[in-house]
């Protein structure tokens, strides 16, 4: 039988400085992206693959970003409030907790992303999982089709699906911050603020870190310019649609 996780978690505390004005009044994850919040985007796509239960870790403006949350009726939802930001590592180890004893889609707050031909990309991410050789499995974003927004060459991909991270930023890929992964790698990890990206490094030593390219379209949005595009595109689509 096909795994499918039935919890996720959903990285929402950081500021989102670069996206002033936008996030002078709402947290980043509340901005809209097709007329509708980025947040919102992405736990739809999660009920669309099975999901049951959400953790949203909070902090810039959570008792906005909760209050808005709260709103929803259609899934369990646990928010992870931080007085003190714990970066995209210790963030997600100090809420463990809540996700069970399985692996989990872990999700950025701003990721923004249409599915490709061949299906939704969070099943084509369970389809691929392997519990006996991952710790991780990432989608990963061709250089090549992002034309909307700055795209960095984090990693390249040996024939097997095995990630090559590129600290020069040379690969050909763009991680999108989406992505399942089993809790145990988190169990020597500090509790503390730390980047998941010693997590990544740890797992990638092991040969246990996997990827797929993404087939759809993937938008790191970072600045009003770049915003102000996806929008302008999904907007023409919609009418030509």
């Amino acid at each position: 039988m096909t795994f499918k996780p039935d919890h996720a978690f959903i990285l929402a505390a950081g500021k989102g400085s670069r996206l002033r004005p936008y996030t002078d009044s709402i947290p980043k994850p509340m901005v809209a992206v097709g007329g509708q919040p980025i947040i919102d985007r992405t736990i739809d796509k999660l009920i669309a693959a099975g999901v049951k239960h959400v953790t949203v870790n909070t902090h810039y403006m959570a008792d906005i970003l909760e209050n808005h949350l709260q709103q929803r009726n259609d899934i369990a939802i646990t928010f992870s409030r931080e007085e003190k930001l714990l970066d995209t590592g210790g963030g997600v180890k100090n809420a463990l907790h809540t996700m069970g004893d399985k692996p989990f889609y872990v999700i950025a707050g701003d990721a923004v992303w249409t599915d490709g031909p061949s299906g939704a990309a969070l099943l084509r991410l369970a389809d691929a999982w392997d519990a006996q050789k991952m710790d991780i499995i990432t989608l990963l974003q061709p250089l090549s089709s992002m034309t909307l927004t700055d795209g960095i060459g984090d990693f390249d991909l040996q024939e097997d699906g095995r990630t090559i991270r590129k600290p020069d930023k040379t690969g050909s890929y763009m991680w999108t911050n989406i992505r399942i992964n089993t809790p145990d790698i988190f169990r020597d990890a500090p509790n503390e603020a730390f980047s998941f990206l010693d997590l990544m490094d740890r797992t990638e030593k092991k040969g246990r870190f996997y990827a797929l390219p993404h087939e759809g379209s993937w938008h790191h949005i970072s600045t009003p310019a770049e915003l102000e595009r996806v929008n302008k595109s999904m907007a023409a689509q919609k009418r030509h649609a």
